[in-house]
């Protein structure tokens, strides 16, 4: 693995970070603030080719791979944690499992509009009895003739409100537990498709969330993805490759909470000198910096272990792992850098500090993600 960016993906890093301090930085404490939708930028985002970036071109995307996306993503996290996420799951959670499973008659409708961004994605699989166990979820799909008639509750559903359709998973056979679930494309006009409750949040308040209510909601049969009972193994392929993007999103967050705060202490006085000059200080950004290179690392990795079709299932995890508890931590000490002006709206890093939180949640906990990792690392014994 070559650790320098090549031409192509240094001009890429570029061109995203110009956009991204230029149009998102500015305004994201007040689309924070009004918990305002970031729908203004997504036209501009999907122009620049970062709605569908590891998406083929015939298919609408931008024909870019992993390394790309992360280079792209941590940029827009770094300026702006809510239009991070929105790009996150239409990239990762919707238009991945629609390249890696959908026909093409599928992808003619339901990947190609939305890896160009002209249309938003949504990944529904949390319920609210059901979580980290995903394999237990209540949402049930009826075959009647050639159609499916799915009823049930889906919950923290990111892009849900805004989102054009979204890819559902139902039990077809409850008694086969998660060998009985299998995965929908729902547009959000069927019949029998809700919008439930939006949810109001600590951060990422301008990604917007909400509750998503299936009543006899008639989905045509030609509407599943993969077949039968395939749904949770495409659930956990697709989570394989979100938790890469969601360690990006730690990554540009705990990135962006670091260079304030170093710029801060470098213009903050005490006792006759800048604090940067204090070895309390000194050994906080040490900290800081050394954190966000090895999260860096992991991310990279896990990234260029896709691009190289190696199986990622445990380096996906301790990437999202790693980063995610970083981000929090490099964000407390951000707030504890500016001290009283780190704990008000003014100043940025309380808005980290918040955003931060929600990346060692979804997309699998942090005790998830070292459930994953510790089993990987026992089933190496007998290899």
């Amino acid at each position: 693995m070559d650790f320098a960016l090549t031409e192509e993906q240094t001009m890429l890093q570029q061109m995203v970070r110009d956009f991204a301090q230029r149009e998102l930085a500015p305004i994201a404490g007040e689309l924070d603030a009004k918990s305002e939708f970031p729908a203004r930028h997504l036209p501009k985002m999907a122009e620049l080719g970062l709605m569908g970036m590891m998406i083929p071109v015939e298919w609408g995307g931008a024909g870019m791979d992993t390394q790309a996306y992360v280079i792209a993503l941590e940029e827009i996290s770094a300026a702006c944690a809510s239009t991070a996420v929105t790009m996150s799951v239409n990239n990762s959670l919707y238009c991945g499992p629609l390249h890696a499973f959908g026909t093409d008659a599928q992808k003619e409708r339901y990947l190609r509009p939305f890896a160009s961004g002209a249309r938003l994605g949504a990944y529904a699989l949390s319920e609210p009895a059901s979580g980290s166990d995903a394999a237990a979820l209540q949402a049930t799909a009826t075959k009647q003739g050639d159609r499916y008639l799915l009823n049930g509750r889906k919950n923290f559903i990111t892009n849900g409100p805004h989102a054009d359709a979204m890819i559902v998973f139902a039990a077809t056979d409850k008694g086969q537990r998660h060998r009985g679930i299998s995965a929908f494309i729902v547009e959000k006009d069927f019949p029998g498709f809700a919008i439930g409750k939006i949810e109001k949040k600590l951060g990422i308040r301008a990604s917007s969330t909400c509750e998503i209510l299936l009543e006899g909601c008639a989905v045509p049969e030609a509407n599943r993805l993969g077949a039968e009972g395939e749904g949770f193994a495409i659930a956990m392929n697709t989570l394989d490759y979100g938790r890469i993007g969601i360690g990006t999103q730690a990554l540009g967050i705990g990135r962006a909470a670091f260079e304030f705060a170093r710029k801060y202490a470098t213009e903050r006085q005490a006792f006759g000198k800048p604090i940067a000059e204090f070895q309390a200080i000194q050994w906080k950004l040490a900290d800081m910096a050394m954190q966000l290179d090895a999260a860096r690392l992991l991310v990279h990795r896990a990234a260029w272990m896709k691009d190289h079709g190696l199986p990622v299932t445990k380096e996906a995890a301790m990437a999202k792992l790693f980063a995610s508890e970083s981000a929090n931590g490099i964000a407390k000490e951000a707030v504890q850098i500016l001290g009283g002006y780190g704990y008000i709206c003014d100043f940025p890093v309380e808005r980290y500090y918040r955003d931060a939180k929600i990346t060692e949640i979804y997309e699998g906990t942090s005790e998830i993600q070292r459930l994953v990792i510790a089993r990987s690392v026992l089933k190496e014994i007998g290899t």
